[in-house]
């Protein structure tokens, strides 16, 4: 635990990328074993259940610094960090645990299986058995809630310093589903790991561009629709399927027409795609899909009423063969091959999107809320599939987003560093005389403008609840959104997909600001069912 807590003071010290490689190159170096694993689980998101209410662990956290609930409060809300928190009120030990990082994890599981006495009485001697980071770490896990700023291209970049492992073929091992309790860090990071019959490949990530001039010669480039699904990956290996998310995580049973549909398909292959409802030949809104996520048991009627297909536009292995270094041309034939011969009603071929210039491909672009896409996906005819966001190859081509003017409702504090700031936004319409909500957001703003909006909260505020204040009505902001939906759920009867903050509009008082009625007409013309 030593090791891994001086691995995360040092993570956390700096933003450069060569400090934080080198630091995970020497605690990979020298670290036991599962120590690695769990180091490598952590930073991947394959956190512990959290074994301990939040609400008892402060409690007890209080009573073992000696100090009032309110004065605790305070504390909680000045760090904005829970664990934060907790460390710095509990005083320092003389001396420390030599307890591994493995030993630890093993014991914060163990917790789960025991009565609130005795976790009390487990936890107030172990929180003060542990230095500043150990038990920063510690809670962190406890709470599952650890996040540290480490991007698994700098992980798999230390690793393969390590082990001299090339970082494709690392990343490949690394990923899928694999529990850290019972791997080893040999079984981890070898090459029979990476065989596994359901192991998916690392995704290949798109950067986001600015203007398609930037590319060069248009014919070396191929344009698809960018979607707005969830992203997958249908594994077809000796007469099995199975489907993964980006987020590495097996979403087989959430959508049993799309496995019972590869199950049809002859041969052994690996095809990288995109999720999404798909009703009366059109693509359904993002919205309806999430009714699909989460439920290991699908109904009759959900699956009726929310369909899925699988628009599979890449094929990364083939017949047990790895051809992510084919070219994208070469894939796409192959994919294009093998959709045709399986004539399914689930597994598509994303359509290509035909251009002859640039000023057709701007205007296709303009199109792309006509099939209910984001936008284009422009990528390199020549092209390998790489591991992760790697720039030249892929890219995203999104339109411009949705806008509505919107007045300032409600507010309440952010975390961490703005902890003692309002940058947690709720912004209204009218609908006659109310404002009613309809988004919430809370980045966009430059910190000079948050200190503003901040002060105006103070000296606005109608009401409280709790942490949430009621402000008066009277600053307008312009949002922008990806999608537009029907809702039961608001009071507006709207939800919008991926909302933020444009700009500040001093220029435009709150009774100016849209209404439901012309959202409304946004939704006739842009929404989706």
């Amino acid at each position: 635990m030593k090791a891994f807590a001086k691995l995360i003071e040092t993570l956390d010290s700096t933003n450069k990328t060569n400090d934080k490689l080198l630091a995970l190159e020497e605690f990979f170096s020298s670290a036991p074993p599962q120590d690695k694993v769990w180091a490598i689980a952590l930073f991947s998101g394959r956190r512990p259940r959290r074994s301990v209410n939040v609400s008892l662990l402060s409690q007890w956290a209080t009573e073992l610094a000696g100090i009032p609930p309110w004065l605790f409060s305070e504390c909680y809300h000045a760090t904005g960090d829970l664990s934060e928190a907790i460390t710095l009120l509990l005083p320092m030990p003389d001396s420390t645990s030599e307890r591994s990082l493995d030993e630890w994890i093993r014991f914060i599981i163990s917790l789960s299986s025991k009565d609130n006495h005795e976790k009390e009485k487990l936890l107030k001697e172990s929180l003060i058995e542990l230095s500043y980071y150990e038990r920063f770490i510690f809670i962190k896990i406890i709470t599952g809630s650890f996040r540290i700023g480490v991007s698994s291209k700098i992980m798999v970049k230390a690793l393969s310093k390590v082990t001299s492992i090339d970082t494709d073929q690392l990343s490949h091992r690394l990923s899928g589903n694999w529990d850290p309790l019972s791997i080893s860090w040999e079984e981890l990071i070898s090459e029979e790991h990476a065989a596994s019959e359901s192991k998916p490949y690392p995704f290949f990530l798109a950067h986001a561009l600015d203007d398609p001039s930037e590319l060069g010669e248009l014919s070396e480039w191929s344009a698809e629709w960018k979607w707005d699904g969830i992203r997958g990956q249908l594994i077809i290996r000796n007469g099995n399927a199975y489907l993964w998310s980006r987020g590495e995580e097996d979403v087989s049973e959430q959508f049993p027409e799309i496995i019972a549909a590869a199950k049809s398909i002859e041969g052994s292959m690996v095809l990288d795609g995109e999720i999404l409802p798909y009703k009366d030949d059109r693509v359904m809104s993002f919205s309806s899909l999430q009714r699909r996520l989460g439920r290991k048991k699908q109904s009759k009627a959900l699956l009726e009423d929310v369909p899925v297909v699988f628009y599979s536009y890449d094929v990364l292995e083939l017949n047990g063969e790895d051809i992510r270094e084919l070219p994208y041309i070469r894939r796409k034939k192959l994919l294009k091959d093998i959709i045709d011969r399986t004539a399914s009603q689930t597994i598509h071929f994303a359509p290509v999107v035909e251009f002859s210039s640039l000023e057709d491909l701007r205007n296709k672009r303009l199109q792309s809320r006509e099939f209910s896409s984001e936008g284009l996906m422009l990528k390199k005819l020549s092209g390998t599939y790489g591991t992760g966001r790697k720039r030249g190859e892929w890219w995203k081509w999104k339109i411009d987003p949705l806008t509505i003017d919107a007045v300032l409702i409600y507010a309440q504090p952010g975390s961490g560093r703005r902890a003692s700031l309002y940058t947690d936004y709720t912004f209204g319409i009218w609908k006659g005389s109310e404002l009613v909500p309809v988004a919430k957001a809370y980045s966009g703003l430059t910190d000079e403008e948050i200190g503003q909006v901040d002060k105006f909260i103070r000296a606005n505020t109608l009401e409280k609840f709790g942490p949430v204040r009621v402000v008066r009505p009277e600053l307008v902001f312009e949002l922008g959104f990806e999608g537009i939906a029907r809702s039961k759920r608001h009071k507006s009867g709207i939800a919008v997909r991926f909302p933020r903050i444009l700009r500040w509009r001093t220029d435009k008082p709150a009774s100016e600001a849209d209404t439901v009625e012309t959202v409304f007409d946004l939704l006739e013309k842009y929404g989706q069912a």
